[in-house]
């Protein structure tokens, strides 16, 4: 095990990552920008170095200074959390040049499933059900790429290969449509993600959103956790997510998690990771695979048993996975609501500082947050402050648990969105586990009408 982990980022996660060391008897460094000086998880480091500015690019995303404060605090390891750096496969090649353990997968592994054309390969290859769709990029001539969508059929979607968070996509409804579509997102790409490279898919109309979370060691050991639904989102960004995902027969969903698990084994794939599904008709179809810690991982641990962050740093430690696939059961139901610091309706953010905080409790209930009374929450960062995660026995229990604990939250000071989520938790669509990815959006519409 290591003595001294660097976590190479900030906020909730960074304080979820540092109590998982600090469990497991490991030191931690805390970097932090000017903005975050005051942080709760600097404050509780074992040791802190402030790498920059509140911008991100001079601080959380500045590669040199933070592989300088790795080397100066004597750190073995460096675990980049969610978002920043944690997909970078560039970062993490520098990491291991310079002598430390990046706690993910390779490098060699972020960049296959980074792209989303050589991905959607891969996985098909092991035998995971994929978006109908070529493999391939598009090629650079018009009559071409007509000739695939009509062989797709329409509705097509038009995806960046090196997109990501909802990014570099456009629905195509007509052919008369594709070619500017294509033109559009191409420069698109090119200018978000320095890849012009499209491909094409079926669009799915009335999908959900379904994850299978893995963990793999490298003895070649690949376990999966179930399963979780993250159908309720607005403008591609998740609001509300659940495990296990509701109305979806556990045999099928076992098929799936086998089959990922396997994938996890072609590859080689080290660390946790997510497999994320389009879920329509009885029928999973693979849309791309996340190599990191996501945001959504308690409600998974709840109805698990299992620290994904602990096994995380076990297995970047050299450790064999402790559990085998039959030690995996899903135990009741666990809800997520994430908090963000914003208006609850205009989804814009609300920067400032909170002057009440009043955090729910109770059996089965789970608040991860950086925030206080007090804290200021900046303008330079994502907005979520806090998530709060229920488990009941069933999903009617949860759900039960949630609505309390959302009234029991109270925040001022700034506006958050809690008032919207209170309302979902009401809405008798999502409370009879009867969504798709649309739904949100859908339901926000009908209310700015009434």
């Amino acid at each position: 095990m290591f003595d001294k982990v660097l976590i190479a980022n900030r906020g909730e996660i960074a304080l979820r990552i540092q109590r998982a060391c600090h469990e497991l008897g490991v030191q931690t460094v805390a970097i932090h920008s000017e903005a975050d000086r005051d942080a709760k998880h600097v404050r509780l480091a074992s040791q802190a170095i402030c790498i920059g500015p509140a911008s991100p690019g001079r601080s959380y995303l500045n590669q040199a200074a933070i592989l300088l404060a790795a080397e100066l605090s004597g750190a073995q390891a460096v675990h980049p959390g969610y978002g920043f750096l944690s997909e970078n496969a560039g970062f993490a090649d520098r990491v291991e040049a310079a002598g430390m353990v990046f706690i993910g997968p390779r490098p060699d592994a972020i960049r296959t499933m980074g792209d989303k054309v050589a991905a959607k390969r891969a996985m098909r290859e092991a035998g995971v059900p994929c978006v109908p769709g070529p493999d391939g990029a598009l090629p650079e001539d018009g009559a071409q790429i007509q000739a695939i969508a009509r062989e797709i059929g329409y509705p097509v979607i038009v995806k960046a290969s090196g997109g990501g968070g909802g990014r570099g996509m456009r629905i195509v409804q007509t052919e008369s449509q594709l070619l500017d579509a294509i033109s559009v997102t191409r420069e698109e790409a090119r200018r978000a993600f320095g890849n012009p490279e499209l491909y094409i898919e079926k669009f799915l109309e009335h999908p959900r959103h379904v994850e299978i979370q893995v963990l793999c060691d490298n003895y070649g050991n690949a376990l999966w956790l179930g399963c979780r639904d993250c159908s309720m989102q607005r403008r591609h960004q998740k609001v509300v997510e659940e495990a296990p995902a509701p109305g979806i027969p556990a045999e099928l969903i076992a098929q799936v998690g086998e089959r990922c698990a396997d994938a996890c084994r072609q590859i080689g794939y080290r660390g946790a990771g997510t497999f994320e599904f389009l879920y329509e008709d009885g029928a999973f179809f693979f849309i791309e695979m996340n190599t990191r810690l996501q945001v959504e991982h308690p409600v998974t641990e709840m109805t698990s048993g299992v620290d994904i962050v602990q096994e995380q740093i076990r297995i970047a430690a050299g450790e064999p996975l402790r559990i085998k696939q039959s030690d995996i059961k899903v135990n009741g139901h666990s809800i997520e609501c994430r908090i963000n610091a914003e208006d609850p309706y205009a989804c814009t953010p609300c920067p400032g500082k909170i002057t009440r905080w009043d955090l729910p409790g109770g059996n089965g209930v789970r608040v991860d947050t950086h925030a206080t009374a007090g804290y200021v929450v900046p303008p330079y960062y994502d907005s979520l402050i806090a998530k709060l995660i229920v488990h009941g026995a069933t999903r009617e229990e949860a759900l039960a648990r949630m609505r309390l604990a959302l009234l029991e939250m109270q925040v001022e000071g700034i506006s958050t969105n809690i008032p919207l989520q209170r309302e979902i938790l009401q809405d008798p669509g999502f409370c009879a586990g009867e969504f798709d990815i649309h739904h949100l959006e859908r339901w926000l519409k009908q209310r700015q009408a009434a």
